[in-house]
């Protein structure tokens, strides 16, 4: 669905022009989404959000029912998520982690290390040992990411390679036997192997997703056979296909579950892990904005919205058209004429000053004019988060989360700094 729901058109339509571009985030519908997702993974299937996707507090909070745990990329997302959702179980991803930033996770009680290297696995069994000296205390645990040389059929459907090929995430196959004996050998006392992590692709459908863990799951298992090893985990990562062509379209979670759980069923004893992102929240914010001008350039037309690509990056970044809906408003309060656009396609553009500003190309509008709304969908994952907010110096959106419960009403996020 891209259409906003009942409760974000209904908030929407109490905001003043001057009130836009705003984020709105449904968060009933969010609750709902990921209740579904849950309830089509088998028992053996451990739920975490990638924090990454969408921090919004009020949206790690509306995931906490339905999540067994989070995972964060960075000691900023860790300090911010641990705040957020206090008590949760955290998982510390991604390259280039500083000691600071691993320190503070032991200093945190951060259970599961996804080690990205020999070298950030040796810097990370120093600071255990240096921070835990209390020979009782949990032993933090480690999962190596490896990056797997899979068929590249499959990963065919892939928008986004992160593994199968040189890339700067995870070791290297050939360094998995060393990484096993320093977790084995006693070299690093304060840490224990855990499993196994690979996050190859992002943007993959159930039939993909599932030949890709099959995969990394006999990998895993023929490496702790190797060494004689049990592993508890293997991590298959995240990367689940939301599709901006078709928004219509979901990932397949039912069919995605049941085979999850035949893998699971083959493999007794171990646990399997997802961390879908995107695939989550995406479907549960919009970005709604007003139109200023509409303009006729060459043949064509475009309507020049408030705000743009520097509050909603990712048509830009991916070069795809975000999916919208165009909401009419009668009423005109202003004493000059509203221009309206004469056809039936109307480019969607922001305010920068650069033709890259692009938000959705030749969208069926006919008759849109200047006041007119717009609420672009799948805007509750890689929207805000990952925009380039100073440039040109415009101001920023507002924030507003919005729920259909009768006792839990509309809420309105502080500015943002």
């Amino acid at each position: 669905m891209t259409a906003p729901t009942p409760a974000v058109r209904s908030r929407l339509a109490t905001l003043d022009g001057t009130e836009l571009p705003a984020y709105l985030y449904d968060l009933t519908a969010l609750g709902e989404h990921a209740a579904a997702v849950r309830a089509a993974l088998p028992e053996r299937v451990e739920l975490y959000y990638a924090a990454k996707a969408n921090p919004e507090p009020e949206v790690l909070a509306a995931l906490g029912p339905y999540v067994d745990g989070y995972e964060v990329s960075s000691g900023g997302e860790l300090a911010h998520v641990a705040k957020a959702v206090p008590g949760r179980a955290l998982a510390f991803s991604g390259p280039g982690k500083t000691p600071a930033e691993l320190a503070a996770a032991l200093e945190l009680g951060v259970e599961r290390f996804h080690v990205e290297s020999l070298h950030e696995l040796r810097v990370l069994a120093a600071l255990a040992a240096r921070t835990t000296t209390d020979p009782g205390a949990a032993v933090p645990g480690v999962l190596l990411r490896f990056n797997l040389p899979l068929a590249a059929a499959s990963l065919e459907g892939s928008s986004l390679a992160m593994g199968g090929r040189p890339t700067p995430f995870g070791l290297d196959p050939a360094e998995a036997d060393e990484a096993v004996r320093l977790l084995t050998d006693g070299t690093c006392p304060r840490l224990r192997l855990l499993g196994v992590h690979a996050h190859l692709a992002s943007g993959l459908d159930a039939p993909e997703q599932l030949a890709v863990a099959g995969s990394v799951v006999t990998w895993a298992v023929d490496l702790a056979a190797r060494h004689g090893v049990l592993l508890a985990e293997v991590n298959i990562g995240g990367g689940m296909s939301v599709d901006y062509a078709a928004p219509e379209t979901r990932f397949d979670w039912t069919s995605y579950g049941a085979g999850l759980a035949r893998l699971a069923d083959a493999h007794p004893g171990l646990t399997l892990r997802i961390e879908p992102g995107r695939a989550l929240t995406a479907y549960c914010g919009w970005y709604a904005t007003e139109v200023l001008d509409v303009k006729h350039s060459h043949g064509e037309e475009f309507a020049v919205v408030r705000g743009g690509t520097h509050h909603m990056r990712t048509p830009a970044t991916k070069g795809h058209d975000q999916p919208c809906t165009v909401i009419p408003v009668p009423e005109w309060t202003h004493p000059w004429p509203r221009p309206a656009a004469a056809g039936q396609l109307v480019t969607l553009t922001g305010q920068l000053c650069t033709p890259k500003d692009l938000l959705s190309r030749d969208v069926p509008a006919p008759g849109l004019r200047a006041g007119d709304r717009v609420a672009f969908g799948l805007a509750g994952a890689y929207a805000w988060n990952i925009s380039h907010h100073d440039f040109l110096m415009h101001p920023r959106p507002g924030f507003h989360f919005v729920t259909s419960g009768e006792n839990d009403p509309a809420r309105t996020a502080p500015a943002r700094p």
